[in-house]
C-alpha cells in the first residue's frame, strides 16, 4: 500500500514538471524580448524555486567575466545589483566553466566562493546556479537567490536542468533576434545614407548655380534627417569670416538675415560653425549653450525656437570651405551617426563648391592660427636629474638645489609646502639621488592612517598583540631597512606616538607591538608638513625634540601663486600627459586660456591644477583643449590681485576661504567620495577638514 501510494506521488510530481515544461515552452515561443520572458518566467517558477529574485548571467568574452543580462526581483531592491562578476572565485563562473549546476544553502558559511559575498542587493542566504548552454554553445548561468537558509536543498536538479535547457534555447533566440533586428536598423540606415548620397550626387551634377545646387541637396537631406533649419555658411577671406550663402528655414521669424556674417577676427571659436571651421571637425550641440557660445547667433536661434544643432565642416582638397549647420527644435536631436552622414554629404557638396568658386577666381587664403605646441620642459629635468619635476622658476630651482645639495648626506629632511605643491616629488627626487637609491622608498600618509592603526603601521606588530592582529606584519620602519621612509602629513602624528618615533630617529631601533626585541634598522627620514610646525610646537601640539630631529634640513616649496612662470609649462605638461593616456589629439591650448590659468591664485597648487586639465581633456571635443574657466572667474580675486601691493595673509585666507565654500556649497557639503569637495579641490580629505577648522568654516544649520 505504501508503495502504491509513493508511485502515485511520483506520478503526480511527474505530471507537475511536465506541466511546468508546457507552460515554459508557451511562454518561450511567445516572448522574443528577455525582459519581458523573465517577468513571464519568474511566476511560472516561483513553485519550483521560491526565489527572491532570479536572473540571468552570461559569459562577456571581451572582458572576460559574468554579466547580469537581466534580473526579475519578486521585491523592490534595496539597491543596484552587481552588474559583472569575476570568473575566478564566483558561483557562476564556476558554473559557466565547469558545466555543473550548484546550490548553496547558507552562503554565510560558504568558503568555496569568496566572491559570491557582497553581490546582492540584499541578505541572500541561499542560491541555486545552473549552466544555460545550447547544442552550439556555453551562454551562461540561471541563478536563484533565497532569504531563507536551504531553500533548495530539495530541489529536484535534474527536472531543474531540463527547465534551464529551455531557458537557455530561449535566451539565444532572443539574443539572436535582437542582434537580427539591429543588423537590419543598420542595413535601413545604410541603404537610406547611400539613396542620399545618390540624390546628392545627382544634385550636384545637375546644377552648375551654386544656390540651386545647395537647395536640390537640402531636398535630398530631407527624406532621411529630421531638421527644422539648414544653413550653409562660406568663408570669405578678405573678410576673414563666414557668410550666410544659403538658409532653408520655412517655420523661421525672419531673425536671421540673408547677409548673416560670423566673423573669425577675434574669436574664431565663439560659434558652433566657427568652432568646426576652424578644427575642421564636426560640432554636436545636444543644446545650444549661450555661455559656451556667447554669440549673437546662437541668441537668434534660441530666439528662433532652435533647441539643438550639427555644424560640419565643407572639406575640399584639404581646404576649408565653409560650414554645413542643421538645427532642430528639439534638444539632443543630432547623434554621432547624424554626423557621419552629414559629412559624408559636405565632402561631395565641398567639391561642387569648390569648382563653382573658381568660376569666380577668388584666391582662398588659409586660416593661420596661432598654434601652442604641446611639450615637456626638459630644462630642470637635465640640469637636477628630477624628471618628474617640471618648472624653471627661480623659487622652485632654489628649493631643487637644495634638494640635491641635502640628497647624497643620510641627514633627515622636513619639506615645507602647501597642500598639492609636490612634497612628494622632491622626497622621491632626494632618495633617487642618494647613495639608498637601489633600495625602497616607503612612503606613510600620517593623515590617512586612523590614529590608532598608525603606531603599528609604523612600527609593526607580533601575533595576538592586539584584537585582529591574525599574523606576525612588518612595520614601515623595517621596510625601510637602507632606504628612505617618507612621513607625509607629519603633523598629524599624535603626541603620545611621537616619543617612540623620535627614539628611532635617534637611535635607529624599536619594538614591535606586543614584542620586547628590540628591531635594529638603517633608515633615513624624509618628512613634510603643509602646517606651521614651529607654531605647533608653541601650542604644545607637537613635541620641540621631535620637530628639532626632523627639521635637519628644511626646505620649502613655493606654492603654484608664487611660480606664475611654471603654470603654462605644467599646463602643457598635464595636457599631454592625459591627452596620451585617452587617446585625444589635443593639438593647441588658446593663449588666452593659459593667461587665465596664469592669472588665477590655485589654493590647491599643482594637484588642482592637474585635476582642472584632467577635466578639460575629457571636455575637450576637438584638437584644441577646452578648458573650463568659468570655475576659475567664479573663485573671486584672480592670481595677480592675490599678489598685490599689500600682499597680506588675510587677503590670501579670504581668499580660500570664499574658494573653498563656494565648492562646498556645489557639492551641497559632501566633503568625501569621488564627487565631493575634496576631490574638486584636489585635496585629501583630512587636509580639507584642517583647512575648513583652521578657516572658520562649518556647515550651516538646517534651521
Amino acid at each position: 500500500m505504501a508503495e502504491s501510494t509513493a508511485q502515485i506521488a511520483v506520478a503526480a510530481l511527474r505530471q507537475e514538471q511536465y506541466l511546468t515544461l508546457l507552460g515554459l515552452e508557451k511562454a518561450i515561443s511567445s516572448h522574443r524580448n528577455i525582459p519581458d520572458l523573465f517577468r513571464d518566467l519568474a511566476c511560472r517558477l516561483q513553485d519550483l524555486f521560491k526565489f527572491r529574485d532570479i536572473g540571468v548571467m552570461l559569459h562577456d568574452e571581451t572582458q572576460n567575466v559574468m554579466r547580469l543580462y537581466v534580473l526579475e526581483a519578486c521585491e523592490d531592491l534595496l539597491r543596484e545589483p552587481v552588474k559583472d562578476i569575476p570568473i575566478e572565485g564566483s558561483i557562476a563562473g564556476w558554473v559557466w566553466q565547469n558545466q555543473r549546476p550548484v546550490i548553496v544553502s547558507n552562503l554565510e558559511q560558504e568558503t568555496r566562493f569568496p566572491a559570491a559575498k557582497g553581490l546582492r542587493p540584499y541578505a541572500a542566504k541561499a542560491v541555486c546556479s545552473l549552466p544555460l548552454t545550447t547544442a552550439h554553445q556555453r551562454l551562461g548561468t540561471l541563478n536563484v537567490w533565497s532569504e531563507e537558509i536551504g531553500a533548495y536543498d530539495d530541489l529536484d536538479l535534474e527536472f531543474a536542468q531540463l527547465v534551464a535547457t529551455q531557458i537557455a534555447v530561449a535566451v539565444d533566440n532572443a539574443i539572436h533576434f535582437q542582434e537580427a533586428q539591429r543588423y537590419q536598423q543598420e542595413l535601413a540606415r545604410e541603404r537610406d545614407m547611400l539613396r542620399v548620397m545618390l540624390d546628392v550626387n545627382n544634385a550636384v551634377a545637375s546644377h552648375l548655380d551654386l544656390r540651386q545646387m545647395l537647395e536640390a541637396a537640402t531636398k535630398s537631406l530631407q527624406g532621411v534627417m529630421h531638421f527644422a533649419c539648414l544653413s550653409v555658411f562660406l568663408y570669405d577671406a578678405e573678410r576673414n569670416s563666414l557668410r550666410l550663402n544659403l538658409l532653408d528655414f520655412p517655420a523661421g521669424r525672419g531673425l536671421i538675415n540673408e547677409d548673416a556674417e560670423i566673423s573669425l577676427k577675434e574669436n574664431p571659436t565663439v560659434t558652433p560653425a566657427g568652432l568646426a571651421f576652424t578644427n575642421r571637425e564636426p560640432v554636436i550641440m545636444p543644446s545650444i549653450d549661450i555661455e559656451r557660445f556667447p554669440s549673437c547667433m546662437a541668441r537668434l536661434l534660441t530666439a528662433e525656437g532652435i533647441k539643438s544643432g550639427c555644424s560640419i565642416p565643407l572639406i575640399s582638397h584639404g581646404k576649408a570651405l565653409g560650414v554645413l549647420n542643421v538645427g532642430s527644435a528639439k534638444p539632443g536631436a543630432f547623434t554621432d551617426s547624424d554626423a557621419q552622414l552629414l559629412s559624408q554629404v559636405a565632402n561631395q557638396l565641398a567639391i561642387a563648391i569648390e569648382n563653382a568658386l573658381a568660376y569666380r577666381e577668388i584666391d582662398l587664403l588659409k586660416n593661420k592660427l596661432e598654434e601652442e605646441k604641446l611639450y615637456l620642459e626638459e630644462e630642470i629635468s637635465n640640469q637636477f636629474n628630477f624628471r618628474e619635476i617640471i618648472g624653471h622658476s627661480h623659487s622652485l630651482k632654489r628649493a631643487l638645489q637644495d634638494a640635491q645639495t641635502v640628497a647624497p648626506t643620510d641627514s633627515n629632511v622636513l619639506i615645507f609646502g602647501e597642500t598639492g605643491t609636490g612634497k612628494e616629488l622632491i622626497a622621491r627626487a632626494i632618495h633617487n639621488l642618494s647613495g639608498r637609491k637601489d633600495h625602497t622608498l616607503v612612503k606613510v600618509n600620517c593623515a590617512a592612517i586612523p590614529t590608532g592603526l598608525l603606531e603599528s603601521e609604523m612600527f609593526g606588530h607580533e601575533k595576538g598583540a592586539f584584537t585582529g592582529a591574525i599574523e606576525q606584519r612588518k612595520g614601515r620602519f623595517e621596510l625601510a631597512h637602507r632606504g628612505t621612509l617618507f612621513l607625509d602629513e607629519v603633523e598629524d602624528i599624535p603626541l603620545d606616538l611621537q616619543p617612540k618615533l623620535l627614539r628611532v630617529l635617534q637611535e635607529q631601533e624599536f619594538e614591535r607591538l606586543g614584542s620586547s626585541r628590540t628591531i635594529s634598522v638603517d633608515v633615513r627620514v624624509v618628512a613634510a608638513t603643509n602646517a606651521d610646525l614651529a607654531q605647533l610646537v608653541a601650542d604644545k601640539k607637537f613635541r620641540s625634540d621631535l620637530y628639532y630631529r626632523l627639521n635637519v634640513f628644511p626646505i620649502t616649496l613655493p606654492p603654484l601663486r608664487e611660480r606664475t612662470d611654471d603654470i603654462q609649462l605644467l599646463v602643457h605638461f598635464f595636457a599631454q600627459k592625459f591627452a596620451q593616456r585617452m587617446k585625444k589629439p589635443i593639438e593647441r591650448i588658446p593663449t588666452e586660456t593659459v593667461a587665465a590659468l596664469t592669472r588665477y591664485s590655485w589654493p590647491g597648487n599643482i594637484r588642482e591644477l592637474q585635476n582642472l586639465i584632467e577635466r578639460a581633456v575629457i571636455l575637450s571635443r576637438g584638437t584644441v583643449l577646452e578648458v573650463p574657466l568659468a570655475e576659475l572667474k567664479e573663485n573671486g580675486k584672480t592670481a595677480t590681485e592675490h599678489n598685490g601691493v599689500n600682499g597680506s595673509s588675510n587677503a590670501l585666507e579670504a581668499v580660500e576661504r570664499e574658494h573653498i565654500l563656494r565648492v562646498l556649497r556645489d557639492t551641497n557639503w559632501v566633503i568625501g567620495g569621488p564627487s565631493g569637495a575634496a576631490a574638486r579641490l584636489g585635496l585629501p580629505r583630512t587636509t580639507l577638514n584642517n583647512k575648513m577648522q583652521k578657516l572658520g568654516i562649518s556647515r550651516p544649520s538646517l534651521s
